[in-house]
């Protein structure tokens, strides 16, 4: 099936709004753009993969989740991206002052939904750590 513009924009906009859902740790959105037999983060189901996110999230402050260099393959109503990362975390308690950044790629795939994509998986190859990874580990 020919690609289409808009929803290579679509799945490229999830993407940003995935992001922007871990920096805000907005779990009730986070938990909207899974589909209900998701595997991601190690983890299967919505509720699962929420957890498995907020238990590195949840313990440190600020984030930052950078997207680049996203590439869509398009197959009908679904969907495989591949893109680049930039993660950095801000510690809180025993690791205020230190950071925590990784550098990778998410290898994701996605469902259309009845009104958007939906994350079915995603896959995480990190390629590099700067910093403290104790800022993101839980307590």
């Amino acid at each position: 099936m020919p690609e289409s513009l808009p929803d290579r924009v679509q799945i490229t906009d999830r993407l940003h709004v995935l992001a922007t859902l871990l920096d805000t740790k907005d779990w009730p959105g986070f938990a909207a753009t899974l589909t209900e037999d998701v595997v991601a983060y190690g983890r299967s189901g919505p509720a699962d993969v929420v957890a498995r996110v907020r238990s590195h999230l949840d313990v440190c402050g600020v984030t930052q989740h950078l997207i680049g260099n996203v590439r869509v393959d398009l197959d009908g109503d679904t969907a495989r991206t591949r893109s680049y990362f930039r993660a950095f975390h801000v510690g809180l308690g025993d690791h205020a002052g230190a950071t925590y950044k990784c550098l990778g790629e998410y290898r994701d795939e996605w469902r259309r939904g009845p009104s958007d994509w939906l994350l079915s998986g995603r896959v995480i190859d990190v390629r590099a750590e700067i910093g403290d990874r104790g800022v993101i580990a839980p307590h």
